[in-house]
């Protein structure tokens, strides 16, 4: 059921993970093929985000190496790294008083040189990502006085702003109802797509994950139990095996994805 990737951009070769001094996952590896939308699913708990945050350099794993582009990613530099990949957190806190603007410009940071004045450039990549996350006309507003699906959307054009070629996204719907969560999934659809960079999202939704994934990486218990195109991997007895859900799998009419109807414990 495993399928690999003839080209890794990102690399995880027999990791042991933990969190808290809890052991997530043993021996573990898994590739990120360039060029991709790479989806992580799995239930609660089967360390998901412990990856991604070793993935993006957060964590550094008990054993194991993770690559970057075919080099040791702790052995890069931070402004380095920076400039190829960038990480949407789970909980990310802004500063307290921080504009929408100011915090959206910071994504600026891996570009700027040490008393290089603010460009044309770095304005141009702000204003792009405001527009293209919806967020330009709370460019002067407080970022603690918007709600939780606008700054959710505030925190993505950070990373927008950054413009990497490689963007790690930790449950990146998390407070959007579901016109903002398709919106927002759109938006890394055309980015991958259209632009060519590099996704890796962990998502909860497994229509989400089915629909918009071209890659797709299922996990239990700290194992990667299948990879692969979601309509190549995913089958009834897989989503009963990893979520314990009995489910009817049907041909999404709109995507052509598998579509996936609970039928109930």
């Amino acid at each position: 059921m495993t399928q690999q990737s003839t080209q890794a951009i990102l690399e995880a070769q027999s990791v042991t993970l933990s969190y808290e001094q809890h052991i997530v996952a043993k021996d573990l590896s898994v590739d990120i093929p360039e060029g991709k939308f790479s989806v992580i699913v799995g239930p609660n708990g089967c360390g998901k985000s412990t990856l991604l945050r070793t993935l993006s350099r957060l964590l550094i794993p008990q054993s194991g190496q993770v690559l970057l582009s075919g080099q040791n990613i702790h052995e890069q530099s931070t402004r380095a790294v920076a400039k190829t990949l960038g990480l949407l957190p789970q909980s990310a806190i802004a500063p307290d008083g921080i504009k929408v603007i100011d915090l959206v410009s910071r994504g600026r940071f891996p570009h700027q040189k040490w008393f290089q004045p603010w460009s044309e450039t770095d304005q141009k990549a702000v204003d792009m990502a405001m527009h293209a996350t919806g967020i330009a006309e709370f460019a002067e507003i407080n970022v603690d006085q918007l709600s939780g699906g606008q700054r959710q959307r505030v925190w993505v054009a950070m990373a927008l702003a950054q413009e990497t070629s490689l963007l790690l996204l930790d449950e990146p719907t998390t407070y959007l109802d579901i016109a903002h969560q398709i919106e927002l999934m759109d938006l890394f659809q055309d980015l991958n797509r259209l632009q060519g960079n590099t996704l890796v999202a962990v998502l909860h939704d497994l229509n989400h994950a089915c629909r918009y994934a071209d890659h797709l990486i299922v996990m239990k218990a700290g194992t990667i139990i299948a990879t692969g195109a979601p309509n190549e991997i995913v089958t009834e007895q897989l989503i009963e095996q990893v979520f314990g859900l009995p489910c009817l799998i049907l041909d999404d009419p709109i995507s052509h994805t598998p579509l996936i109807i609970p039928r109930g414990r």
